[in-house]
Order: structure tokens, then sequence, then C-alpha cells
């Protein structure tokens, strides 16, 4: 019979609350959120969630255009990993509750920038994410996960090479130290590192942070993407792709439209070029916003298509079935991440990571729209039935000599270019100055943003590793977590010497035909 093994799960996204409502039938879990319980990323998840479930679509075509958008530097078999298993894992959720929406009688689907079908379910109209969260806390509640709300997890607890616990700061500020056969990192990612982003407040990488500390790998951490489009000087809130989808189209501030000449899928290019082409735009208008014209769909149609937006944009004062509305990019998605293989083992035992925090390959150098959502229920699935079926994870696994040098010896996810160097973070000593994150956020969004040089990248490296965070608040932790992901993030940004998907330097606009990947590490390896 096998032991009853005890996992802790960090995030509350639709990858956390998947590990661990799958894992809770046979263990015990504990699942730490820094919020509410329904405070995440796929909340505020509009567009919906990808899957090849209709006749006249395929998995192979759903395949191909991940790849397509990765730009060359997606892993393929996690790529059909991911697709073949969408069409099963999208009737758990709707057997969990989720009600998508239809039409006659059968599942709604929206078409997105860079889709060869239209394969996008969605819920609640522009409410996917909310529909998902709700029907998964619904169903969390009712397990015997023990839950602990407004608690940070500071730090992951290592022994011996593996990871045994983690360190956290409880509701009413003590800190406490909850032991672990495994963790599950599922905190999503990092979009407040800039200055304008879609994601909310408590999108600060503490777990990729915590994995860096505690010595696993990063990989391709250069790859961010800025959704083209969100509401101007409001908040940045997300006018989601599948607006584009249903026809709307982008105007300079004279009122023309600009994307037919940059490219031939013009709105509905992959989301790099979107962005990059609305901040030429915006360049060249002075820093203006562009707009997003919505009006030939219909007051109607927006309503019930978009409610959660057309309700922002009335909020606003913002008529957008009359005019159009102002738009600009903002940091959306971090395709990089912890480094894992197909059932979110990272490089060091006893640690795992699904959803945002992890790098897959499946997304490459830039993410297909609504894969997102699909890619934190696809592997968050397998891990928990990874760990179900008896992944050797115990921390005793390392004493009695089951890992090789501190390494998982099941560790399957290969990087192709297996010259690519390992990129070290060096905490450099010495006087350092006191930094708040406003002014990282600007740095960041400055330099290390939609377009980047050496110049830029240079000057961002240098100022980073000369700033410090003091004080032990919640918040002063975040930011730390922030300076560190911003020093990981600059220092693959600056060795990656091309074009790439999300990563774009204006000093090497070519992409090169050599395909490798980024791997960085902390300089410390740091163990509580």
């Amino acid at each position: 019979m096998k032991r009853r093994q005890h996992y802790v799960v960090i995030g509350s996204g639709i990858a956390g609350l998947i590990a661990a409502l799958e894992l809770s039938g046979e263990h015990d879990v504990t699942l730490v959120t820094k919020g509410e319980l329904a405070e995440s990323n796929t909340r505020w998840a509009q567009g919906g969630i990808a899957a090849a479930m209709f006749p006249d679509d395929s998995v192979a075509a759903h395949v191909e255009d991940t790849l397509r958008a990765g730009a060359g530097l997606c892993d393929v078999h996690a790529v059909e990993v991911l697709c073949a298993e969408a069409p099963a894992r999208i009737r758990d959720l709707i057997r969990l509750g989720v009600a998508f929406d239809r039409r006659d009688g059968e599942l709604a689907r929206g078409l997105e920038a860079a889709h060869s079908y239209a394969r996008v379910l969605h819920a609640g109209g522009d409410a996917t994410g909310l529909s998902i969260e709700t029907a998964l806390v619904r169903a969390v509640r009712a397990t015997g996960v023990r839950v602990l709300e407004h608690t940070f997890a500071r730090d992951l607890i290592s022994r011996g090479g593996a990871v045994v616990g983690v360190a956290i700061l409880a509701a009413d500020g003590a800190r406490e130290r909850l032991s672990a056969d495994a963790v599950i990192l599922a905190s999503g990612g990092a979009g407040q590192m800039y200055l304008h982003t879609t994601n909310p407040s408590v999108a600060t990488g503490d777990g990729v942070a915590m994995a860096l500390r505690a010595g696993a790998e990063l990989a391709d951490v250069e790859f961010y993407q800025f959704h083209p489009t969100a509401l101007a000087a409001s908040g940045n809130f997300l006018i989601s792709e599948a607006v584009r989808g249903e026809g709307a189209v982008l105007l300079d501030a004279c009122g023309r439209r600009f994307m037919q000449s940059l490219h031939a899928d013009a709105e509905l290019a992959p989301r790099d070029v979107v962005a990059r082409g609305i901040a030429m735009q915006m360049a060249a208008q002075g820093g203006a916003a562009v707009f997003l014209d919505a009006s030939a769909l219909g007051a109607e149609f927006l309503r019930e298509r978009f409610p959660t937006i057309d309700a922002a944009c009335r909020e606003r004062g913002l008529d957008w079935a009359r005019e159009p509305i102002p738009v600009t990019p903002a940091a959306h998605y971090w395709m990089g991440g912890v480094r894992t293989d197909e059932f979110g083992r990272t490089s060091v035992p006893g640690l795992y990571a699904v959803g945002e925090v992890a790098c897959t390959g499946v997304h490459g150098a830039n993410r297909l729209a609504s894969n997102s959502l699909l890619e934190s229920l696809v592997f968050a699935w397998r891990c928990a039935h990874l760990l179900l079926a008896g992944d050797g994870v115990h921390p005793r696994a390392a004493e009695a000599g089951g890992w090789r040098a501190g390494r998982n010896p099941d560790f399957r996810f290969e990087i192709p270019d297996v010259s690519a160097p390992v990129l070290m973070i060096d905490d450099v000593f010495g006087v350092k100055t006191p930094v708040d994150r406003e002014q990282l956020r600007r740095l960041m969004w400055e330099h290390a943003g939609i377009q980047r040089s050496a110049a830029g990248l240079s000057r961002a490296a240098g100022l980073l590793s000369g700033w410090k965070v003091e004080g032990e608040t919640v918040e002063a932790l975040e930011t730390r977590n922030l300076l560190e992901l911003g020093r990981a993030l600059v220092t693959a940004a600056l060795a990656r010497r091309e074009s790439r998907g999300a990563h774009y330097r204006e000093d090497y606009p070519e992409t090169m035909e050599e395909l490798r990947h980024s791997v960085v590490v902390a300089g410390v390896t740091v163990a509580c």
C-alpha cells in the first residue's frame, strides 16, 4: 500500500487548483496563496482556452499553429502533448462545472490571432478565467485540501540537494515552516516587473525567484510577451485579443489602419508583431496611444460577447460601440520560467513547477493566444498524475543515493542545442543603493521591454546589480524577488544577440538560423 504523502502547492490559479484537486483524493495537500483563494492571473483571463474539439479542426493544426507562433523555439514533443491532451482536459473542466458558452446547443468558439481555425472556447463571454477559477475553487473547497490564504511563501527549504518544504509568512505575520514530500510551484508570472502590465498585483514572480535561489535552472527568461491592447491610462485593463478576432481594427492617431503594412495578417498577426507594431506607431506619434475600433461590431454584440470589457469601458466613460478606444501594449505573459519536463519536474529533486511559473517549451519565443490556460491545465494534471503514480519524490531518496549529484534522474526536458551557455547570475558585493518597486518597473519597461538594445540592456544590468531592497515586509520581499528576476531577464536578453518572437533587439534585428535556448542559474544556492 502506498504511503500517504504530503504535498505543498503554491498558487491558486488554474494550475495550482488542478494539481491540488487531483492529488487530494489520495494524499494530504496544503495549498498556499498570498491573497484570497480566488485571486490569480487565471481570474482575469478573458479570451478563452484553445482546443481542437471541432470536426473542421485537428490536433495537428493546433500543433502547427503553436509551433509557428513560437518562432522556432518550441519543444515539439511538449507542444504535441499540450494539443493532443487538450480535448480531454476541457471535458474535465466541463465535468467540474465550467459552463462554457454554447450556440445552438453546441460549444461556442472564437478565432484569435495566429490560429488557423476558430478553436477558442469561452465562458461568460469574456469571463473565461473567472468562470474556470470559480468552478475550481468550489471543487477544491469541497475536498480535504488545507488552504492557507493571505500566506506568503518566502523560500524553499532544501536538504541534501532536494526541496523538502517551504518557509512561509502566515496570515498573522508569524514565520513558519511547512514540511513536504514535494513542493509544486504554481505561482504564476511576474508582470509587476514592468510599468505597464495586464497582471494583478500578486504577479511578482515569487515562485520563479524561490526556485532560482534553491538552485533550479531557469530557461528562456528573456521572452516576455506583451499584450498588444490594454486600455491606455486606465490601469492597463486588458482588451482581449478575441475583440480583434471578431473584426476590430487598430488605428493611428489620424484614424488610419497601420498594421496592414507591417504583416499580411494585420491585426491578427502574432502578438509580438502586433505589440511591436503598436509600439513603433506610438513612438512615431510622440508616445500617444493608438486606437482600437470595434464600433462596426455593434453595441448589442459587444455587450453580449464581451460583457466585462463593455462594462469596463463604460466605467471609464468610453462608448466603444460608437468610437475607438485608446490602447497600449502591456506586459502579459512570461514564456520563460523554471525549466521543467513534460511532467513539471525541475532540475531540483522534490521541486515541481506548473503553469506560467514553468518553462515547458510549449510557447517557445512567443505564446499562441489562449494556450496559457491550456498549458496550466494540461501540465498540472500530468504533474499530479505522475505523483499519484508514485514518482520517487521523497527527500530520503537523496540520502539513499537515488539522486545523482543532486539532480533528478528522471528529468527529461532536453535543450536542443546542448552547446548553449549556462548564464550565471552573481550577486555583486559592495555598496548598494536602496530601490523602490516603481524605479525597478520603469527601468525594465524602458530598457528590457518591447524593444531592446545592448546599450539599454547594459545600462539596466549596471543599475540592477547596484540596487538592493530593504525591509522584511511582504511588499519588500516581493520587490526583492522582482529585482532578482530582473537581473536574470536582462542577463539572458544581453546574451541573446538576435531578434526572435517576443525578444526584439534593435541592434540585432535578424533571427539566427541556429536555434538555441538560454539557461540561467544563481551564483549562490540558498538553503534555509
